[in-house]
């Protein structure tokens, strides 16, 4: 991919002075985020994708009339940040635009590669309470003793807050009814590390 950028000059991966209008000289084919400035080019593992379609399918029942959960979505934040969360549980009026405006999503979830920690825990905690998205959830899937599920909400300072962690069943009312049950999907990913190292 990076091969793919040098035909673009002067716009190199590792500026971090990028902003929404350098996006439109991008291969339209291309993945990234922009966060901060900083062009992310991101790579994930098959269980990472796997991951994400079985959030999808865990947020489906009782999502709110109007909105439905999809896979990395691209959402308009501001002129530096273009983040495109693993999960986003947007407005259905929104189907056919990319970005998504940050303020037609519901429900952020990202799920922590190793190279994306400091940016999914930080550095995206920031831009999104910056935007006003009250609902951020983090997966982080090499959690030793499993899956673990850490739920941020908006607090009375604007930033967020740490109302949950875990990595049994994680159940919330906020913003809807939702049951993860993360002992099945640790039990997947074993599943798949087990067959990894069979190889």
């Amino acid at each position: 991919m990076t091969a793919a950028l040098d035909r673009f000059g002067d716009l190199h991966v590792n500026r971090s002075d990028w902003t929404v209008d350098d996006l439109v000289s991008l291969p339209s084919d291309l993945w990234y985020e922009l966060i901060d400035g900083r062009l992310i080019l991101p790579s994930a593992v098959p269980f990472h994708q796997l991951l994400g379609v079985e959030l999808v399918l865990a947020l489906r029942p009782g999502c709110p009339t109007g909105y439905t959960p999809v896979p990395g979505l691209s959402l308009q934040v501001d002129r530096f940040s273009e983040p495109r969360p693993d999960v986003v549980v947007v407005a259905k009026s929104e189907y056919k635009r990319s970005p998504v405006p940050v303020d037609k999503a519901l429900l952020v979830v990202e799920i922590i590669s190793p190279e994306s920690r400091f940016r999914d825990m930080d550095s995206k905690t920031k831009i999104y309470a910056a935007a006003g998205l009250n609902h951020y959830w983090v997966i982080d899937p090499d959690f030793k003793h499993g899956l673990e599920l850490t739920e941020f909400r908006i607090g009375s300072n604007g930033e967020y807050e740490q109302v949950a962690s875990t990595s049994g069943i994680f159940e919330t009312d906020l913003p809807y009814p939702v049951k993860i049950d993360l002992p099945v999907l640790t039990a997947l990913r074993d599943e798949d590390l087990a067959a990894w190292e069979e190889r």
